[in-house]
């Protein structure tokens, strides 16, 4: 391992080596946000290809059902792919030949093509998609020569257009189709394949190729259009850091700053309390905290916020930020699988493999609505000369039965109805656009099915971030020489010592009102106080045993101390008196009910604790939009006290509030208020205390910068930004993405029939009826892609929406007019 030695003074260049391709992006300042896909189809996706019988194009008959994916193991997966795994290709409409996925008898076929060098020519013919255009002027130009040329030149002229043209479609149609149809599978390239040499042995070769040619450009255009919804973690991956610089420590564990040597560690190795040395233009490797320095960096790849962001001593960075100016030393807060880069690498592609219900139920449909069709097309081909009086083979007069039952196969094939869903994978992709991330493409049809949204308060409606105002003894403690229950303590000492205790008890919390406590006790002369014993009591506070070091001796004094809600602390009073009496100080408190509070009891002795908590900044306007335009029944749910709950609830707009709350009367509430209001409910929340109500709830929300890992494990919402605004868009977005499937499906079934009887009637070439079967296919794609717009609430603000740009275009167009200098004639 290689270590490095640089001053901070000089601000040298570091010598570590950097990856030029990812330098040149850097240099320039303009990061791609990972979610836009890349115009090349790869032909290796992270995510399902479309030729997947997961999300795709290809409709087969008899699905294998050796695709499915170890959960477990896709957690563990730590992402390491090497460079040369990624082939580009202009497109990707054909299969790809997997030796470990194929039967025997298919790969005998790929050893046979191997042999003969098919494999070879089929491979190099896909990957150039001018060929395909090629192929396609061609058959366009033999079509047209009877129209343009003398009736003697026509017929040799066609022939030799199509021998060249035909092998540049035929070669690896036909192979694709073998090597299926050895395997077991009947698909729509299996189908488009008889259908064009069928044509050939039926002498109408020119019809066969255009067949052919038709097929691969509309799944060219397919792919093209559903590349552009899904999203691209690869291209995130690129952009990840493969090592840190970790600083060498003194035996003082911080680093010495003013000659600052380094290691280049990989960063799945990085630990967290390490010290990282991040320059101009790189990537933070891991989530940390910034411990020297300061820098301006940008998030817009991860969360979608375009503004940069000052990053100062003591501030939270996480993974994956980009640091624009300025050299700052961070400390590690997280080690790599738990940070917020690879948190949205895995989260993302576990939504593209959790498929929705509709999803799941085109599947199975799809397997048995391809048998049929096949049946029916044999039918058509065998009974139709009995039936219907058509000759089996074309005439110049009627089209054979054979024809006939080609383009039911061609026309009936279910491609249209196998991309339905992509408005699914769409809708994934514009969430993460807005740094939002979805647990599956499920989750968009549970949003869109809920009636009710329930808010926790502190960290969720509130900034969270509470603000220490006072400590008051209320019950218990000395004034003079006699004990009393409602003054203030004579003794300056009670109150140091109340805050040391809360400090320590609290030290390491997470939760808003311990960080509070924590926060105003950093830099107070406090005596020294060690936690012995702890026990923790869920949303409602905590016991310890401590020992408090006794000022100007030696000895140690033990302390017995509750710190909680007022509530805990009285269900603890060994007497419903002394419990009433705390009650009765509490509600006495000089500083009223307005604030948020805790109780602390030392040996018997309680102290009130007072903070003050803010309504995020735009919170009202979000529950005015889910009450006005999305009509959801919203409700506060918290453990907090009445007044304080009440307080936050008037400033946001809420009219329903349920307060003093404890996590089983939260769950209890989530599961009662769904089965009464007989539709879904969203629970938006963020705490530990709020996990049982966030699991029970159909879909949980959490912010993902405050939430804990309970609460994130058991959501199926991850907001990446540090506001609730992406509540109001998800649930726009799943409403929006569950009328597109519908549409989509409508479309697909309209397209299968429109194309299907004039074919089986006789009414439609083969040519035509793939162009009718494909274009159904592509208005389901670009139907699809509607899906990455903002969504609206009605058709009417849609429409209000397009009348007001409209409106300001025809000003702008009239101001531009009017202000634009009058030439005069020259005299």
């Amino acid at each position: 391992m290689e270590t490095h030695s640089i001053s901070l003074s000089k601000f040298s260049p570091l010598s570590r080596p950097i990856n030029r391709r990812r330098l040149g992006r850097v240099n320039s300042f303009k990061f791609k946000p990972f979610f836009f896909s890349p115009v090349i189809i790869r032909h290796k996706s992270l995510f399902l290809p479309l030729n997947s019988p997961n999300l795709g194009t290809r409709c087969v008959a008899n699905h294998d059902h050796h695709h499915h994916y170890d959960h477990h193991n896709h957690h563990d997966h730590e992402h390491d792919h090497e460079p040369d795994h990624d082939h580009d290709h202009p497109h990707a409409h054909h299969h790809h030949h997997d030796s470990g996925k194929l039967n025997g008898p298919q790969r005998a076929v790929i050893r046979f093509a191997k042999a003969i060098r098919w494999m070879d020519l089929a491979n190099y013919l896909r990957e150039h998609l001018q060929l395909c255009c090629c192929a396609t002027a061609l058959f366009i130009a033999a079509a047209a020569c009877p129209y343009l040329l003398p009736k003697p030149v026509v017929k040799p002229l066609q022939n030799s257009l199509l021998f060249v043209a035909f092998p540049l479609v035929g070669v690896s149609a036909a192979l694709d189709a073998i090597t299926d149809i050895a395997g077991g599978n009947v698909n729509i390239h299996v189908l488009m394949a008889l259908a064009a040499f069928a044509s050939v042995f039926m002498g109408n070769a020119l019809e066969g190729g255009l067949l052919l040619a038709m097929f691969n450009l509309a799944h060219i255009a397919e792919e093209f259009f559903t590349s552009r919804s899904m999203v691209d973690v690869k291209e995130l991956k690129e952009n990840y850091p493969d090592s840190a610089l970790v600083l060498n420590l003194d035996d003082d564990n911080l680093p010495n700053v003013s000659d600052l040597s380094y290691q280049s560690i990989p960063v799945h190795d990085v630990e967290v309390g390490s010290y990282i040395l991040v320059g101009v233009g790189e990537a933070v490797p891991v989530d940390c905290e910034v411990f020297q320095g300061s820098a301006t960096i940008t998030i817009e790849h991860l969360t979608g916020e375009i503004k940069p962001l000052e990053a100062k001593v003591g501030d939270r960075i996480p993974g994956g930020a980009r640091n624009l100016d300025g050299r700052i030393i961070v400390k590690v807060t997280k080690t790599w699988k738990e940070s917020t880069l690879s948190r949205i690498v895995q989260l993302t592609e576990e939504a593209q493999l959790n498929k929705p219900k509709l999803q799941r139920w085109l599947d199975e449909f799809g397997e048995r609505y391809s048998k049929v069709v096949v049946v029916l097309s044999v039918s058509i081909a065998v009974l139709g000369p009995f039936l219907f009086k058509w000759p089996f083979i074309s005439t110049a007069v009627c089209r054979g039965s054979i024809y006939r039952a080609l383009g039911l196969m061609v026309a009936a094939s279910p491609c249209a109805l196998a991309v339905a869903p992509l408005a699914y994978a769409t809708a994934v992709s514009s969430c993460a656009r807005k740094g939002i991330l979805l647990k599956g493409g499920q989750v968009l049809d549970a949003l869109a099915s809920c009636h009710t949204v329930a808010f926790d308060k502190t960290g969720t409606l509130t900034t969270g971030g509470l603000m220490f105002k006072a400590i008051e003894p209320i019950y218990g403690h000395l004034a003079g020489n006699k004990k009393t229950n409602f003054t203030s303590c004579c003794i300056p000492s009670c109150e140091v010592e109340a805050l040391a205790v809360a400090a320590a008890m609290e030290k390491g919390t997470t939760h808003p009102i311990g960080r509070a406590v924590v926060d105003h006790s950093i830099g107070k002369d406090l005596p020294s106080v060690c936690v012995k014993s702890f026990e923790y009591f869920p949303g409602r506070g905590l016991i310890a045993t401590l020992n408090s070091a006794e000022s100007g001796t030696s000895g140690v004094k033990m302390l017995k101390a509750s710190l909680g809600s007022v509530e805990f602390i009285t269900s603890l009073c060994k007497s419903e008196d002394e419990s009433r009496k705390i009650r009765t100080a509490v509600n006495a408190s000089s500083y009223g009910s307005d604030f948020v509070h805790a109780a602390l009891s030392v040996n018997e002795k309680v102290t009130l604790i007072h903070l003050e908590d803010r309504p995020r900044p735009g919170v009202l306007d979000v529950i005015s939009e889910l009450k006005d335009e999305a009509k959801l029944r919203v409700m506060m749910l918290t453990g907090d006290h009445k007044s304080s709950a009440w307080r936050v609830a008037n400033a946001v707009g809420i009219n329903e509030v349920y307060c003093s709350l404890k996590p089983e009367d939260k769950l209890n509430h989530v599961k009662r208020t769904s089965r009464d209001m007989g539709g879904g409910l969203i629970m938006v929340g963020e705490g530990i205390n709020d996990a049982p109500a966030l699991a029970a709830a159909t879909v949980g929300i959490v912010l993902a910068h405050r939430a804990s890992a309970t609460a994130t494990a058991v959501a199926d919402v991850l907001l990446l930004q540090d506001n609730i605004s992406g509540v109001p868009f998800s649930i726009a977005k799943a409403r929006q993405t569950t009328s597109l499937v519908k549409q989509n499906v409508a479309l697909a079934l309209t397209c299968i029939i429109l194309a299907s009887l004039p074919s089986v009637l006789g009414f439609l070439p083969l040519w035509l009826t793939v162009l009718l079967h494909e274009g159904g296919t592509l208005l389901v794609c670009l139907n699809s892609i509607r899906a990455l717009n903002d969504p609206s609430w009605s058709w009417g603000q849609d429409l209000r929406h397009l009348i007001s740009k409209l409106k300001s275009k025809l000003a702008l167009l009239r101001h531009n007019t009017t202000s634009s200098p009058i030439q005069t004639a020259p005299l």
